[in-house]
């Protein structure tokens, strides 16, 4: 579990959905009853019979914009906080009555709001609001656990803004070059040294300052009893003290923009220039929000967007395009840019940004355009509410941040009424050329602080750290010996409702599952073609993955630009990827217009053109990629994962290829590819959502019916014999923030009898935030903002690894923590209470990832393809709580092996080699200029 800042994203997504949109799409809107305690704290409940989960959400009206003078950073370092003790429970016990017994939970900070959640079965609801009324009044933490949670917002910190090429450029840059007096212009995630100046005092006085009933909102949806969920409510929250005194408010106002202004950020690693334009805009009340909204549609919302198609698509200027109507409480921003291409300069693409502006000022936007723009905003919303978390973000957001839960259920209303003078209008009002701030993001310069300071708001690239011990610190205690007194009783539980799969094969061959999961109307569609990157010709890597990008790009009838406006009109999503034993085309539509959308998904995989001029196009972008990705440690490592750990078979290389085999490949490359692996009898239709079998079946009969299955069979799949011999790899990448570590070795194939034992070993592993890798080196050490594992069965082979990101000096040390974890894991049998507790998460896991057309889609692709019963997922509790504690030990003791699995490193070799060398005997180090990751040496002569 990881403690999220993904502020502007969900709020963004989470807006609500209903009125006429709603009643147009099928959908009523969210029903929900509203009552306020007398201590000021505002409720929200909105019931759901079909789910047998129940989501609580607290969200508090206090956000980054209310951080302390020189604390930036500090109400997400809060947020951190209130996951430890309070005077009715020890640190990390709140994830022991949420991951534990099946659910999760999470948080957020925004500048508005900080928002915690949960999603549990509906039988342990009582003791969650138990839990968020001991967390809201007596919340308590000892000094030990403040400074070791400060040390994992550090590394949060390093990650997000200093190991990402472009997290300064966002959190950093973007805000302090818009807004030069509100405390919007801080980053939420802060500085190294305003974190480092923050006190346990700080967090106490915080607490009481802000955490009290009548600055926070609970919300509650998903399956309860009313009458019982009120009782409880009045029971543990009610009798709450409201402090007397007012909460403070920020009055700092954000003064007018006379004139055009410039700013410039800079970065340790910033692979191609960052550029942006930003203006000053209303507030998410003001009733010019929803045209603004609108008009962030219509310049980024998918491939038919005007500045995607021109900055992309035509001029190819840039390799990414972003807009934002940033709308908060207070006056806010908005904003758009790009990601300079290759053969670009930051200045072509400022005018570039600059022209589409002009032209949203100058010309009003077609009808056509116009209704498309708004179609996709309503499926949006549509798909956020598939989950009861979803759901229950809609009403929170409403409350807390635009005041009233109820705009939950007339936002959208507003944004489907706009007209094309109003985007004009609110263009001309709020986004005049003559006041933008244009804001560059750029490689920082060799004499780095002599030629330029470090981004404003973070600490110097070349920030000095202590030098760390080669061996693993002394950990702190973690976790609570025993239940607390007090802790409520667990309740009923309501039955889970599985959907039925059923099958049918056309006559060409064609494979289709249809699951009729719900009554929202929203469809999701996955075609798998059962072959992938393992098929790549040996010197042609990267030949299914560009095959995959480019059958959108253009087919017999209809052009690239063709195929984007008529799906994006239509609020659908359609695209296609390549993975490295299958390639799939992915659509979700609403209800009403799959008939629709689904020729056009069959048409692409038909019938692609690989026109040489989109071939060019693609082959561009994905140098372009691959450029992005090299200055990622992570994106690295894991370029680096294949040829070290399957060398000698097909899957040794990238699935994306390398710059020399992807400018080798030819249209007549790609359309040999596709002819030979995408057919009717080598592919599997899977239809979920709010479809019947019968529906399902005859469309897909009328829609891929005709779809000819060749004479000659398809190819078998290559043979894939593993001689894994375990290396020590380091990839130095100059000046990037942290080191991202892998401890990988070949896993197991889907049809080893020992699946079920191994997913479950995994959990135990690193499958969570209460698993043994994190609790050892995030919780009680503080080194790294998450440690993870992860278990990939596949037909030929599979892969095991585990991974953290930290910084470049304890490298060392979380490879052998991770190593440590993996041996103890074969070293005794798993108790049986944290047995109990593993297979739990990794139920309630499987359980939420059915819950949406698309993850119960996926799940059903996957046992097809490995020619498992898809309605296996019926099953798949049963098969989870059979496990032993001695298949899970004898299971570990041969795959988790540290003695078997290889090392590889990617981050800053001057200060990771010196802990990494003597840690790792025979070490290889690459330079980055070097790496190659399609080579068995990952060295480029």
């Amino acid at each position: 579990m990881l403690r999220t800042l993904f502020a502007a994203v969900l709020s963004l997504a989470l807006a609500g959905l209903a009125g006429h949109a709603a009643a147009a799409a099928g959908a009523p809107p969210i029903q929900f009853q509203q009552r306020t305690l007398p201590n000021g704290l505002k409720v929200l409940t909105s019931l759901d019979r079909t789910t047998p989960n129940v989501t609580v959400q607290v969200w508090y009206r206090v956000g980054a914009k209310n951080d302390p003078a020189h604390r930036s950073g500090f109400a997400h370092l809060f947020e951190h906080m209130m996951f430890k003790a309070t005077a009715d429970f020890p640190g990390e016990f709140i994830d022991r009555i949420t991951e534990d017994v099946g659910g999760m939970d999470n948080a957020f900070t925004a500048d508005d709001i900080t928002a915690y959640y949960e999603v549990v079965p509906s039988a342990h609801l009582q003791r969650l609001i138990w839990l968020e009324a001991s967390r809201m009044s007596s919340l308590q933490v000892d000094d030990a656990n403040f400074h070791s949670e400060r040390e994992v917002v550090k590394e949060e910190l390093r990650q997000r803004l200093f190991a990402d090429p472009y997290g300064l450029f966002f959190s950093s840059a973007l805000l302090e070059g818009t807004f030069k007096v509100h405390p919007y212009r801080r980053s939420a995630l802060g500085s190294i040294e305003d974190l480092d100046a923050a006190s346990l005092a700080d967090v106490r006085a915080f607490h009481s300052t802000f955490y009290r009933p009548s600055n926070a909102v609970l919300v509650v949806v998903g399956n309860f009893d009313p009458a019982t969920l009120n009782a409880w409510i009045d029971r543990y929250l009610a009798p709450l003290h409201n402090p007397a005194q007012p909460v403070p408010q920020v009055t700092a106002v954000e003064p007018p923009r006379t004139g055009p202004t410039t700013y410039v950020g800079y970065g340790p690693t910033v692979p191609l220039p960052g550029v942006a334009l930003s203006w000053l805009a209303p507030t998410v009340t003001d009733p010019d929000a929803p045209a603004l909204k609108v008009l962030d549609a219509l310049l980024t919302a998918g491939k038919s967007s005007r500045l995607y198609d021109a900055l992309v698509y035509d001029k190819q200027l840039a390799t990414q395009v972003f807009s934002s109507s940033d709308v908060r409480q207070q006056p806010g921003m908005f904003f758009v840019g790009a990601i300079v291409a290759n053969g670009h300069t930051p200045d072509e693409a400022i005018a570039a940004l600059r022209a589409e502006m002009d032209r949203v000022r100058d010309q009003p936007v077609s009808a056509a355009e116009l209704e498309a723009a708004k179609t996709q905003l309503a499926a949006t919303e549509l798909r956020a509410r598939e989950t009861i978390d979803g759901r229950a973000n809609e009403l929170g957001q409403a409350e807390t941040v635009e005041g009233d839960a109820s705009r939950a259920n007339t936002d959208l209303d507003a944004q489907l009424a706009v007209t094309a003078e109003d985007v004009m209008r609110v263009a001309r009002k709020y986004l005049p050329d003559n006041l933008r701030a244009e804001i560059g993001y750029l490689q920082q310069p060799t004499a780095a602080s002599a030629a330029a300071p470090a981004a404003p708001g973070t600490a110097p690239a070349a920030e000095a750290e202590p030098e760390a011990p080669a061996s693993p610190p002394p950990a702190t205690a973690a976790g609570p010996a025993g239940p607390p007194a007090g802790l409520p009783p667990v309740g009923a539980q309501p039955e889970a409702l599985l959907p039925t799969v059923v099958s049918r094969t056309l006559p060409n061959g064609l494979r289709v599952l249809v699951a009729k999961s719900s009554d929202l109307p929203l469809v999701g569609a996955q075609l798998t073609m059962m072959t992938g990157s393992e098929a790549d010709p040996r010197d042609l890597t990267g030949a299914a993955s560009l095959t995959a990008s480019l059958v959108t790009q253009g087919t017999a009838t209809r052009s690239a630009r063709d195929i984007a406006r008529q799906t994006e009109t239509l609020g659908a999503q359609l695209s296609a990827a390549a993975g490295w034993e299958v390639s799939t085309v992915t659509l979700s539509v609403m209800r009403d217009k799959l008939d629709a959308a689904l020729p056009i998904m069959a048409d692409v995989v038909q019938h692609p053109a690989f026109a040489p001029e989109e071939v060019e196009r693609t082959r561009k972008q994905s140098l372009d990629a691959l450029t992005l990705a090299l200055s990622d440690p992570q994106q690295v490592a894991m370029l680096a994962v294949p040829p070290v750990i399957y060398a000698g078979t097909p899957f040794a290389h990238s699935t994306s290829g390398d710059p020399a085999s992807l400018q080798r490949l030819s249209p007549a490359d790609l359309a040999r590819f596709h002819d030979a692996y995408w057919r009717p009898d080598n592919a599997i239709l899977v239809l979920t959502g709010d479809i019947t079998p019968e529906e399902g079946f005859a469309l897909a009969e009328k829609v891929f019916g005709g779809w000819a299955r060749p004479a000659s069979p398809t190819p078998a799949p290559p043979a894939a014999h593993v001689d894994h011999r375990p290396l020590a790899v380091a990839i130095d990448l100059p000046g990037t923030g942290q080191a991202a570590v892998e401890v990988v070795a070949p896993g197991i194939v889907r049809s080893d009898p020992r699946y079920f034992p191994g997913l479950v070993a995994n959990s135990v592993l690193g499958g969570g935030y209460s698993s043994r890798v994190n609790l050892e080196v995030r919780i009680k050490r503080g080194l790294s903002y998450g440690a993870d594992t992860f278990l990939t069965p596949r037909r030929t082979i599979g892969a095991f690894g585990a991974e953290a990101q930290t910084r470049n000096e304890t490298a060392a040390q979380v490879v052998a923590l991770l190593k440590g974890e993996m041996s103890a894991m074969g070293a005794a049998p798993v108790p049986p209470d944290e047995l109990t507790a593993r297979k739990s998460s990794l139920i309630g896991s499987y359980g939420r990832n059915l819950a949406t057309a698309a993850g119960l889609g996926g799940a059903i692709a996957d046992l097809a393809l490995y020619g498992i019963d898809p309605n296996e997922i019926k099953v798949y509790t049963d098969r989870v709580q059979a496990v032993t504690a001695d298949q899970v030990q004898a299971f570990s003791r041969d795959v988790f092996d540290p003695a078997r699995a290889s090392v590889v490193v990617a981050g800053d070799g001057a200060s990771m080699l010196p802990t990494l060398r003597p840690a790792l005997p025979g070490l290889t180090v690459v330079p980055i200029a070097k790496f190659n990751p399609d080579l068995p040496t990952l060295t480029s002569p």
